[in-house]
């Protein structure tokens, strides 16, 4: 993805991750509605995934403190965080993010918006990567803690 070239910064990731992020909350609902048996469990699944992701966001944010930035490069001066829910997944914003919209179209039973959690997944992974470069770049002992800790979602990714 070349959202993230130009002058370095990463300001073209944050540029497109903005719509991206507000269509996965607003989309309206094209197609049928779901059928009663998938919607209930559906939207049970779809608060649990929400309250997780609201939980990931704040605790990521929390734990990096004033190393947060939205932009995917380290800023001057910051340290490598490896603990907290940094010692759990790398990229606990980013998994947040998507759980909560993978969540919310669930809650909604709004199949557009889970299309765009998918596109929230693939947006992001694709974003960390950008970022890991970054960080590896600044951070030799990133190459460690990138291999002991999962990137968006513990046991599987």
């Amino acid at each position: 993805m070349s959202a993230g070239r130009g002058d370095g910064s990463g300001v073209g990731w944050v540029v497109a991750q903005v719509p991206l992020c507000a269509l996965a909350l607003l989309a309206p609902r094209i197609g049928p509605r779901w059928p009663r048996g998938l919607a209930r469990p559906g939207r049970v699944a779809g608060a649990s995934l929400l309250a997780a992701g609201a939980f990931l966001v704040a605790r990521g944010a929390i734990d990096l403190g004033p190393n947060l930035t939205m932009l995917p490069k380290p800023r001057d001066g910051a340290t490598l965080v490896q603990d907290g829910v940094y010692g759990v997944v790398r990229h606990p914003i980013y998994a947040g993010v998507i759980l909560g919209a993978l969540g919310w179209s669930l809650l909604t039973t709004n199949t557009t918006r889970l299309l765009l959690a998918g596109a929230l997944l693939a947006f992001f992974d694709a974003k960390a990567r950008y970022e890991e470069a970054r960080l590896l770049a600044r951070f030799p002992e990133y190459a460690r803690y990138r291999e002991a800790v999962a990137r968006l979602l513990p046991g599987l990714y």
